[in-house]
């Protein structure tokens, strides 16, 4: 798929209406477009993620996969094949618990924060479920393989977070009032 961008101001959306990937209009505040919207939010904060320097290129494969989303979401008829959202499943679960392997043991639930990486990455799976439950409330079955991903991708920026705390030694754990 060829991209051109020649024009970035069209004043097409002024009236609140955008435009999918096939033409058709649609109202900005359609649940379909608060689901690209989520996706496009959730890859900005990965790119706050990336500024650590440290697994460039695994995000950068993960940016990629939810604009091959985002791209099934804009263009209706367009879908990915099942092979390729396996192999991005496999691949992400193959890069979680090469975090979790490294990391101590979790004795409470974490809060998010510690160093600013690990911050960031937990900014990122909260919208990483945002943009999950954006697709699920579109109920439709050629979503799966992407809700599925996310759900995914919301569990490494979790291992991630962690790793950025020392492999959890850093972890801020939650401690429950009156324990």
């Amino acid at each position: 798929m060829s991209v051109r961008l020649d024009r970035i101001v069209t004043r097409g959306g002024d009236g609140g209406m955008t435009s999918l990937g096939d033409g058709e209009r649609v109202r900005k505040d359609d649940p379909l477009i608060e689901a690209m919207g989520a996706l496009d939010e959730l890859n900005a904060v990965i790119g706050l993620v990336r500024l650590s320097g440290a697994y460039g290129t695994e995000l950068a494969r993960i940016q990629n996969i939810l604009f091959d989303i985002g791209a099934i979401l804009c263009i209706p008829e367009r879908n990915i094949h099942a092979d390729a959202i396996e192999e991005d499943l496999l691949w992400l679960e193959d890069q979680i618990e090469q975090l979790r392997d490294r990391q101590e043991p979790l004795k409470s639930f974490v809060l998010p924060g510690g160093c600013s990486e690990a911050s960031w990455a937990h900014m990122a799976r909260t919208t990483a479920r945002r943009a999950e439950r954006r697709l699920v409330m579109l109920d439709q079955p050629r979503l799966t393989g992407g809700m599925a991903f996310l759900n995914r991708l919301s569990d490494y920026f979790f291992v991630l977070a962690r790793h950025f705390n020392g492999d959890g030694k850093d972890d801020i754990l939650w401690r429950p009032r009156g324990a």
